[in-house]
């Protein structure tokens, strides 16, 4: 973008009313007006020449290499109305890398490349909030059981005998109570002896019959 000398006349005198505010006159805020009405216009004619640059591109690139030095041209021209080479660029450069323009072109892409991924990495690490530790973990207190001579806290204050209040001891159980005996019965039981008592054997005949001689 390129002033004129009447452009760069108004410009000196809306820097200067920058400073001193208080001085400004009718014919110096008409002036900054019209100056900034033409930058505005500016502007949005180069967004529409970076439009059409960047669709003239598009053809030439795809009806490579047929048309290398057309679209050579227009890369290069694309880039100095503030385009970003994109990865078809990309290829179609390194698959040109034989002319030396495009070897050329090829380097300061990939220059251009390299600056973007850093600006978006530099941009996602600043909206990363920072971390923070939870409440509950920024006190560490010493557990029951430890060492004799008492703990004390990360923030200075004293755990275990040196505490204010004494540290409570863990509760004892008590000892199972033995189940009650079996009552003794009141009569004695009688052994299987006593009731079911030993048959005495027969006693053998006074006089055995006599055996008879065979024959």
């Amino acid at each position: 973008m390129a002033f004129g000398a009447e452009e760069l006349r108004v410009l000196r005198r809306a820097l200067a009313l920058a400073l001193q505010p208080q001085t400004a006159s009718a014919e110096d805020v008409k002036d900054c007006l019209r100056l900034a009405e033409s930058l505005d216009e500016a502007v949005r004619e180069g967004v529409r020449l970076r439009a059409f640059l960047v669709a003239d591109l598009a053809r030439y690139r795809a009806a490579l290499p047929g048309t290398t030095a057309g679209y050579l041209t227009l890369l290069e021209e694309a880039l100095g109305a503030g385009y970003r080479p994109d990865v078809d660029d990309l290829s179609a450069l390194r698959a040109l890398r034989g002319n030396p323009v495009a070897a050329v072109l090829l380097d300061r892409c990939l220059a251009l490349a390299e600056q973007d991924v850093r600006a978006r990495l530099a941009r996602r690490t600043t909206a990363l909030p920072a971390p923070t530790v939870p409440a509950s973990r920024t006190r560490l207190l010493a557990l029951p059981g430890g060492l004799s001579g008492g703990f004390r806290a990360v923030d200075g204050e004293p755990v275990g005998e040196d505490a204010k209040e004494p540290v409570r001891k863990p509760v004892e159980r008590p000892a199972p109570t033995p189940a009650p005996a079996a009552p003794k019965p009141s009569r004695p039981v009688p052994t299987p002896g006593e009731v079911f008592p030993r048959r005495k054997p027969a006693s053998p005949p006074a006089n055995p019959p006599q055996q008879l001689a065979a024959g």
